[in-house]
């Protein structure tokens, strides 16, 4: 019989525990399996596009594929765990407050070591001015002698403060972005509550139909009515004899048709195309035609400037919304009743108290890009607290930047939006 020696079976044992103990996932705080993100998680670049004034560019950032544009002044990225970021801008051109706040943050993520990067866009240094040695303290040495009209980007992936400066443009491309598992939030998300309602999703350009934007098109209308919508934008353009016809331009009608003749065409040629073979163009008989037909529809119009002519043409001035753009359009269609959507450039050009002007103009609707929002923040409030209701447009133009990503993080803010397409959370709960 064999016998096995007490010291050598003691051995086994200890060896069988230490193997144990290797193998079996052990447990983090005492209450969850934690591994390192960057096991689970592609390693994703960081791209940085910096262009100053002279450049007449827009900034952007591209973080795990998503990309987003800036606004004027300097915009700290926080990088976070599984691949999240978060951002926000600060008018260190415009505003001593904004100095201030951007300071009083760099301060407590250096202090709390976060990994971020900071991105300048247009002219960013103009209110920087007695903030040099604060942040010089802060190792920012670069930031602190920035010159109006420079580009600028920093970051500290690799452990260190890096900055970069140039007169026009700088672009860097980072992909050493593992090990990042922070979930400090510096940046919360500011909730506006808000009701949804039908009248909040105008269907831009008739809506989406197969998959196709912007075609302005009988079979659009009739689609997207059915999905939901009850606004309608169109854009309305001339034919070369004068007729009022539904078209967002030619080029791309043409495109859209395949019509190969001088643009634009008669009212003739542009009634005998279809749009890519199958959709039905739309004259200012077939737009009265259906709105006739759809009695709790509402037009919206783009592009032509004239409200009365328009107005006057129209099936139903009630149901008659028109985006305008000047200011004496807006005047001109006050006076004869006509329901005015202000756009953005004249709204922006209106010196003194823009909401005072809207309400004695009667000008209960503004169409606005998403994009200023952030920068129009307080414009948004006041027009807002005056019952004016923003629709924005510009959606899908940016990646991630779609119907649903509006819905959750600018609704509230802004009453509604321009949508290619119905989604299920625009259905109202009244």
């Amino acid at each position: 019989m064999k016998r096995f020696s007490p010291i050598l079976l003691i051995y086994k044992l200890v060896l069988l525990v230490a193997i144990l103990f290797i193998t079996i996932p052990v447990k983090a705080d005492g209450n969850c399996l934690k591994s390192s993100p960057a096991q689970n998680l592609e390693i994703a670049a960081l791209v940085l596009n910096s262009h100053s004034f002279n450049t007449h560019k827009r900034s952007t950032f591209t973080y795990a594929s998503q990309t987003e544009a800036v606004e004027r002044g300097l915009t700290i990225i926080h990088l976070q765990a599984d691949n999240k970021f978060e951002f926000k801008t600060f008018d260190t051109y415009g505003s001593k407050e904004d100095v201030k706040t951007f300071v009083a943050v760099l301060s407590k993520m250096v202090e709390a070591k976060a990994i971020f990067a900071i991105l300048a866009h247009d002219s960013a240094a103009a209110q920087l001015t007695g903030f040099e040695k604060q942040l010089s303290d802060l190792s920012f040495l670069k930031l602190s002698a920035l010159k109006g009209r420079q580009a600028y980007i920093m970051h500290n992936l690799n452990g260190v403060i890096t900055e970069q400066v140039n007169d026009n443009s700088i672009t860097e491309t980072l992909s050493n972005t593992s090990g990042i598992y922070s979930t400090a939030i510096y940046f919360p998300k500011e909730v506006y509550e808000f009701e949804s309602k039908i009248d909040r999703y105008i269907a831009h350009a008739g809506g989406e139909i197969n998959g196709v934007k912007s075609t302005n098109s009988k079979h659009a209308l009739d689609e997207n009515y059915k999905k939901g919508f009850r606004n309608f934008e169109l854009d309305i353009i001339e034919t070369s004899d004068g007729k009022l016809v539904a078209a967002h331009d030619w080029e791309m009608w043409a495109r859209f048709t395949d019509y190969t003749g001088s643009l634009p065409p008669t009212h003739s040629q542009f009634m005998k195309q279809k749009i890519y073979g199958d959709y039905t163009t739309l004259d200012m008989d077939g737009i009265n035609t259906w709105f006739k037909n759809h009695p709790d529809a509402t037009l919206i119009t783009d592009k032509v400037n004239d409200p009365i002519a328009f107005a006057d043409a129209f099936v139903d001035k009630d149901r008659l919304i028109m985006e305008l753009f000047s200011v004496m359009a807006v005047e001109k269609a006050s006076e004869h009743g006509i329901h005015a959507m202000i756009s953005q450039d004249p709204l922006i050009s209106i010196k003194g108290d823009k909401v005072n002007f809207l309400k004695v103009n009667n000008v209960k609707h503004v169409a606005l890009s998403r994009r200023i929002i952030a920068s129009q923040k307080k414009l948004m409030l006041q027009l807002k607290e005056a019952g004016i209701k923003v629709y924005v447009y510009n959606v899908n133009f940016d990646a991630g930047k779609d119907e649903q990503y509006v819905y959750d993080n600018e609704l509230g803010l802004v009453y509604g939006m321009y949508a290619d397409k119905w989604i299920d959370t625009m259905k109202s709960k009244n």
